[in-house]
């Protein structure tokens, strides 16, 4: 049996898909590109605010699902421009203090609305 995880504190889906899916003990997070929940927008247009958008938006997810990022077993990055990966490997590192997850991180050719960034996640919890 699954759940459908939704928030208003993180932007609604710009498409036929749910912000997350509760599955068992598991936490399915779709890729959250750096849009602000309350406006609808990507912010500003820099690697550093695009990736903490991100990571908020995962945040506020996980928070409906009872979770934090301590739950955070695999993340998947996608980035417009390999060259992004130093800055924003700086903001990922401020998010996870010990016990990183697994991590997936590739450039690829485009992404929804010319996001610098997309992260999704897959959560974990007794």
């Amino acid at each position: 049996m699954s759940t459908i995880i939704n928030t208003t504190n993180a932007p609604k889906a710009i498409g036929p898909y749910s912000q997350a899916v509760k599955a068992g003990n598991f936490l399915y997070i779709s890729g959250q590109i750096p849009l602000d929940p309350l406006t609808g927008e990507l912010v500003e247009n820099n690697i550093q605010a695009q990736t903490i958008q991100a990571f908020n938006n995962i945040k506020a997810i996980l928070t409906a699902a009872n979770m934090d990022m301590s739950h955070i077993v695999k993340v998947n990055v996608s980035l417009s421009d390999i060259n992004n990966f130093n800055e924003m490997n700086k903001i990922y590192e401020t998010f996870f203090t010990n016990n990183y997850p697994a991590r997936a991180a590739l450039e690829v050719s485009k992404l929804p609305k010319n996001a610098l960034i997309e992260i999704e996640a897959i959560a974990y919890k007794e």
